[in-house]
């Protein structure tokens, strides 16, 4: 390993380190996620522990009930949502459900807040989701939670350090139809010693989220860089990001919204896909807006 890849990790790890506090996942969602790892694991099984907690309860079945998912009639029960939806559907939405909290922290600049953060997450993640369904991966369910964390290293760096992060933005800057102006990943590695990307992957291990997950906090700006056979839903969520900065105007770490051939390539991922994906997010997203609100 070289000295500025030790460097970057010492950086990381003493961050996470300081706001452990802040970036230690509820007891209930540890025991989620190790049934998300267990193959043993089943429908009783996730709902012996989310019935321990009410109020992630109301918030599993009020995502469930939403539009998004457009299932019909309402679903009063968590083993009824199971039954509807899946096991792991329920799982990386009980996971979702419990990270909003994470999300706060007002508003750093004009252009950035942790709400704003939020809204992106919630598109990207509502974008991920249809990509999958779209492009018939199998993968809507982990596409979902993925996008919604791709961006979490950005809370590690608001939580840690408020003003070199706001140092950060200032740095980027955007033009008045809000194209950065500097690389992010530039300014992050100028400002704090490592980017988002690492921060979030740091988060994700010491959190114990499955591999899949820490390599797309990790990658989503170079899922190429990863091995064939390991980046499908890293190279996923990139695509999915841009969509959503496209859609939403949301873009602080992409400079360009343009999809790289090679992101297309490994998804099989035609023209006239990426149009139908684009015609049908404005509808789906509107559905996603109350989603884990």
């Amino acid at each position: 390993m070289s000295t500025v890849s030790e460097q970057r990790d010492q950086i990381v790890a003493a961050a996470i380190r300081e706001i452990s506090h802040i970036a230690t996942l509820p007891e209930i969602t540890m025991k989620i996620v190790e049934l998300v790892e267990d193959p043993k694991s089943t429908a009783q099984d996730l709902h012996k522990v989310i019935s321990n907690d009410p109020a992630l309860c109301s918030r599993i079945l009020k995502v469930v009930n939403s539009s998004f998912y457009g299932l019909p009639g309402q679903i009063g029960s968590i083993n009824r949502a199971i039954v509807m939806l899946g096991l792991n559907a329920v799982k990386n939405i009980a996971i979702a459900a419990s990270l909003a909290k994470l999300f706060r922290g007002g508003e750093l600049t004009p252009s950035f807040s942790a709400r704003d953060l939020w809204t992106h997450s919630i598109t990207t993640a509502a974008t991920s989701k249809l990509l999958a369904d779209t492009l018939k991966l199998g993968l809507s369910d982990e596409a979902f939670l993925a996008g919604l964390i791709h961006d979490i290293g950005l809370m590690v760096e608001m939580q840690y350090d408020r003003n070199k992060l706001i140092e950060v933005l200032e740095r980027v800057g955007a033009d008045s139809g809000g194209v950065p102006a500097t690389s992010m990943l530039e300014a992050e590695a100028a400002v704090f010693g490592a980017s988002h990307q690492e921060f979030g992957a740091g988060l994700c291990d010491k959190w114990k989220f499955p591999k899949s997950f820490v390599l797309v906090t990790g990658y989503h700006h170079r899922p190429m860089e990863l091995a064939a056979g390991t980046r499908t839903l890293t190279t996923l969520v990139a695509v999915a990001d841009r969509l959503a900065g496209e859609a939403s105007g949301y873009r602080l770490d992409l400079e360009s919204l343009d999809i790289p051939p090679e992101f297309r390539d490994e998804l099989k991922l035609g023209a006239d896909k990426v149009e139908e994906i684009r015609k049908a997010l404005p509808n789906h997203l509107k559905n996603a807006g109350q989603l884990l609100a």
